[in-house]
């Protein structure tokens, strides 16, 4: 997911709101005015509406009929929102997430060979897990056990992960059997156009230009037309059918042996990812209180219903979105902010033509960008920590190299692990990484 370059939110002068509306949304309270909070989500859904045209693009990829991804994303997007909106107040938007739609694609379905509704099945079965240790207060719990060196690498594995699938997406990567890969063909049409849009996105995100990501994608999507060979086949229609993902999981294919380490990444990723967010946006929205965020059982149990929603709809887990940062920082404060999301989500069902004429080497470039961006966690690493750097390298490295976010996860807690022991410090050890690790041991040795 993108960290975006906000622009300075302005002074909130409070406005006469519909009573309402002020009772509902408490806006007076929080400094904030329907206008502001209405301004405040179109900044967070522009940073983050490239999500309709990846998502389908990346499950696509997995052997998905891309118009029915195309509704769910934007369904789960509109429903995970409004909930978060309605339900818990708060001023952030969920989505289906970037690194787990990727790990669905290429890792269960085309690496592992399992059928992306089997995949679905596994993506229900970790939200209903994540929806009962949210609901026990487990979650806090759990999020303390995994050393924050770990928590790093996964983020940055993930990102190494996300970068080698654009490059390859766009062309500037191929397969070689002398060096596993090597350079593409700098050349081609496609190639030159990913390279543009990247750039594009780049530029004007430095530039604070606010929807760089969007504006990069539709850039190259309208060049191909011109350059590439894509057919264009206009921009509103009705939707496409959703019937051919809706309901269609297989959750008794999931709960076979060999798809339990596929729930137990997607369960820790969301884990993360989702709590992370959660924190790190309502921190820049002044929403945190001696260490702990007013409304967040709330924020967190709307969050973990959009991923149990989501695999019913027929996409890959949701989560909540860094993007909603931006929103904040233009002055959202309530869940009137996730709402306008929420709508605009309901109105892109209508831009299915659009949606469906985007090709793979448009995304690329969004995807490498996001991936740059997550590059950034590796600052907070401790280098003069072997025990707590090694194991997080480890993560990182193994994730691109082995093209499985579940074998870097493995990798990683069992080097933490094991460094922990034989250093004698094992003390410093949280009981979850030894259960953790002790997992990924055992299906390392008897899978």
């Amino acid at each position: 997911m993108q960290t975006p370059n906000p622009t300075a939110g302005a002074a909130v002068i409070p406005t006469a709101a519909p009573s309402w509306l002020e009772r509902f949304f408490k806006l007076e309270a929080n400094g904030t005015s329907v206008r502001t909070e209405l301004l405040a989500g179109l900044t967070t859904f522009l940073t983050m509406a490239y999500i309709i045209f990846v998502n389908p693009t990346i499950l696509g990829d997995a052997g998905m009929p891309k118009g029915a991804v195309f509704v769910a994303t934007c369904l789960i997007a509109a429903l995970g929102t409004l909930i978060m909106g309605l339900y818990a107040n708060f001023p952030v938007a969920t989505a289906p997430g970037m690194g787990l739609n990727a790990y669905f694609a290429y890792v269960v379905v085309l690496g592992m060979g399992y059928k992306w509704q089997v995949a679905l099945g596994a993506v229900f079965i970790s939200g209903c897990l994540f929806l009962a240790v949210t609901l026990f207060r487990l979650r806090e719990l759990i999020i303390r056990g995994i050393p924050h060196s770990l928590r790093t690498g996964i983020t940055v594995g993930i990102g190494m992960f996300l970068a080698i699938i654009s490059l390859k997406s766009a062309g500037i990567v191929a397969a070689s059997k002398a060096t596993y890969v090597t350079l593409g063909d700098l050349h081609h049409p496609s190639v030159v156009l990913a390279v543009i849009g990247f750039f594009t996105i780049v530029v004007l995100d430095c530039l604070k230009v606010r929807g760089a990501i969007l504006i990069g994608i539709l850039g190259v999507t309208v060049l191909s037309f011109f350059f590439s060979g894509n057919q264009f086949s206009g921009v509103f229609d009705m939707p496409p059918s959703i019937a051919p993902t809706f309901l269609q999981l297989d959750i008794q294919g999931a709960l076979g042996v060999g798809v339990f380490n596929i729930i137990l990444v997607f369960f820790l990723v969301e884990l993360f990812d989702a709590t992370g967010t959660l924190m790190a946006v309502a921190k820049r929205a002044g929403l945190l209180v001696e260490g702990k965020v007013d409304r967040m059982n709330k924020a967190l149990l709307a969050d973990s219903a959009a991923i149990f929603a989501g695999s019913l709809l027929g996409t890959s887990s949701t989560t909540a979105y860094i993007e909603s940062a931006s929103g904040v920082q233009a002055g959202g404060r309530t869940g009137l902010t996730a709402v306008a999301v929420a709508v605009l989500f309901l109105a892109c069902l209508f831009i299915a033509p659009l949606a469906g004429a985007v090709p793979a080497y448009a995304t690329a470039p969004a995807l490498l960008y996001v991936a740059c961006l997550m590059l950034r966690e590796l600052t907070e690493l401790n280098w003069d920590e072997t025990t707590e750097v090694v194991p997080a390298a480890v993560t990182a490295l193994v994730m691109p190299l082995t093209y499985s976010i579940a074998n870097g996860l493995a990798f990683g807690f069992i080097t933490y692990a094991v460094l922990k022991l034989f250093t004698g410090k094992g003390r410093e050890a949280h009981p979850m990484v030894w259960i953790i690790a002790a997992v990924f041991l055992v299906r390392f040795i008897y899978v």
